[in-house]
């Protein structure tokens, strides 16, 4: 990711439109002993960049957020477990 960003846990997230709202912040000694959680990059602004669900250490799925300008998603870049992407276009 070009850009600085912040990374922060999270238990689950929630919605079924992208990009996905992660919920139930975690700090980082509470993922010392989490089997699954996922973690966030976000920018400045506090936009989802990015987020990797983490299941015993190992990235199963990720995906990427590309925005307009306008803050609007332009594409989402999602790989699955077995390393499949899909792009998928957003609304911009």
């Amino acid at each position: 990711m070009p850009e600085s960003t912040a990374c922060r846990y999270f238990n689950t997230y929630s919605g079924v439109k992208l990009p996905f709202r992660l919920t139930g912040e975690l700090g980082e000694d509470e993922i010392q002993n989490r089997n699954t959680y996922f973690r966030g990059h976000f920018n400045a602004a506090g936009t989802l960049l990015a987020f990797e669900k983490l299941v015993y250490g190992e990235v199963e799925v990720a995906h990427r957020y590309t925005y307009d300008e306008g803050g609007a998603l332009l594409e989402a870049e999602i790989t699955d477990a077995d390393g499949e992407v899909t792009v998928v276009a957003g609304k911009a």
